[in-house]
């Protein structure tokens, strides 16, 4: 009697399954943000969000940084060295709907401008994926990726993709190839 109510609770856990599908996993939401001084990084920014079908936001600090090379990056530099954290215009109304958050900057100092440190302290990027992308003149990531680590601790930060500013417009295929090898193509 024991053996055969067994066997009957077997048989129909096997055929309660035997004709259900797979349901695919929900689709990530996807948010490319940005801050760019010169358009690099905001052209790196439209191929991720081609790529990846995620959505633009553009990081606006308050007070625009000078257009001056020499000028903005003595800025920059004072700035990073003080932990500055500058006033955004900007703000992501629902930060809470995205899964995966691209975050580009350009390289300065080797590490992301202070809009962009700003921005990443403004959420609560807990249990996100924060996928880092650059622009820079030389410097690659720099220590970008460690500092995002720090600045988000509780959401994964994969290796990001620097690209050279001046190789910016023909970087697409490396883009896309980038972006779908991390798994967030559309």
């Amino acid at each position: 009697m024991k053996t055969k109510l067994i066997l009957t609770a077997m048989a129909a856990i096997v055929s309660s399954g035997a004709g259900a599908q797979t349901q695919p996993a929900p689709a990530k939401k996807v948010l490319v943000a940005y801050y760019s001084h010169s358009g690099n990084t905001r052209e790196m920014a439209r191929q991720i969000a081609d790529v990846s079908g995620g959505e633009l936001f553009e990081i606006v600090p308050v007070t625009p940084y000078p257009s001056d090379y020499q000028t903005v990056v003595d800025q920059a530099k004072r700035e990073i060295n003080a932990g500055a954290r500058p006033a955004l215009k900007t703000r992501v109304d629902d930060m809470s709907q995205y899964d995966v958050v691209f975050v580009g900057s350009p390289c300065w100092w080797a590490t992301v401008a202070p809009p962009v440190a700003t921005f990443l302290t403004s959420y609560d990027f807990a249990g996100k994926t924060v996928v880092p992308f650059m622009t820079h003149e030389g410097s690659r990531m720099g220590r970008t990726e460690a500092d995002i680590r720090k600045l988000c601790p509780k959401s994964q930060v994969p290796d990001g993709l620097p690209v050279r500013g001046g190789a910016v417009g023909s970087s697409k295929e490396t883009v896309r190839r980038w972006v779908e090898g991390l798994g967030f193509g559309k």
